[in-house]
């Protein structure tokens, strides 16, 4: 049985970035998925967030399940208004799928820029996506690697609707605070649109768990920022070198920033980005 963290989450805590895996009979993996994770239900994360003392979640879909979205959006629809879902689309998405993604429950688009999971997607379809939501008010959720995120500069200054960046933008402990791609990602956060999520401790560690190197990433972030900074876990934890408990991951939260700014990381910013009352 893993422990509950010491940490006491505020009311209305949100998770901001969890996976949901099966039932694999109801919900089975899409042809072709770059890996085969383990079943992990909703019901599975209701019990980890009862764990954790997590109120609200947002569900954010992985390549496993490519663009069918069915199990977040039955997730979603089963969580009595507590949960959000990210979306992955694909080029084949009409205005009257949009439309019920939204009705789901659906917040925002994903895509990923990371190699081991298919690469750079078609930046004329983010473009094409990020004119199409924008209206529904809508964001961007970018997964991006450190060692790319220099040369999308130029894409990135052509987006104005929200933009959220995943994972601390995946810089890596070792090469330090100063490392280019961290520089920028600051850079980025002092655009009114820009948002990140301080999670990811586990795929940034040098170190290993409870991941203490990675304190002074979040804090950056959170002191560039405080209105536009997110929390999550990324439960079930696709693909780490670590397989963290989620305590651990809880605990690490009183030394990213005071009480105030971690109120606005962990309450505040969930509800006005996702629009929870």
């Amino acid at each position: 049985m893993m422990r509950k963290p010491a940490f006491s989450l505020p009311r209305g805590a949100c998770d901001t970035h969890v996976h949901i895996w099966g039932p694999f009979d109801h919900f089975p993996v899409a042809k072709g998925a770059p890996y085969t994770p383990p079943e992990r239900t909703r019901d599975d994360l209701v019990a980890l967030h009862e764990r954790l003392g997590v109120d609200r979640a947002v569900i954010v879909q992985t390549t496993v399940y490519k663009s069918d979205n069915r199990a977040m959006l039955d997730g979603i629809a089963r969580s009595g208004g507590r949960w959000r879902g990210v979306a992955l689309i694909d080029e084949h998405f009409t205005d009257a799928d949009f439309l019920s993604l939204h009705e789901g429950g659906v917040r925002g688009v994903r895509f990923g820029f990371v190699k081991h999971l298919g690469g750079v997607p078609d930046l004329a379809l983010v473009r094409r996506t990020a004119a199409r939501i924008a209206p529904m008010g809508w964001h961007l959720v970018l997964h991006l690697d450190a060692g790319n995120i220099p040369e999308f500069i130029d894409f990135f200054g052509e987006l104005s609707l929200p933009v959220v960046v995943d994972h601390m933008g995946r810089v890596p402990v070792r090469d330090g605070l100063d490392q280019p791609p961290f520089r920028i990602l600051l850079d980025l956060l002092k655009r009114p649109n820009w948002w990140v999520k301080v999670s990811g401790a586990e795929r940034i560690s040098e170190t290993g768990p409870p991941f203490a190197d990675a304190i002074p990433f979040a804090q950056r972030l959170i002191e560039a920022a405080p209105g536009r900074v997110l929390w999550g876990t990324d439960w079930p934890h696709p693909n780490v070198r670590w397989e963290p408990d989620e305590a651990d991951l809880v605990d690490l939260l009183p030394s990213f920033a005071g009480a105030a700014a971690l109120h606005k990381v962990l309450v505040d910013n969930p509800a006005r980005l996702y629009g929870f009352s």
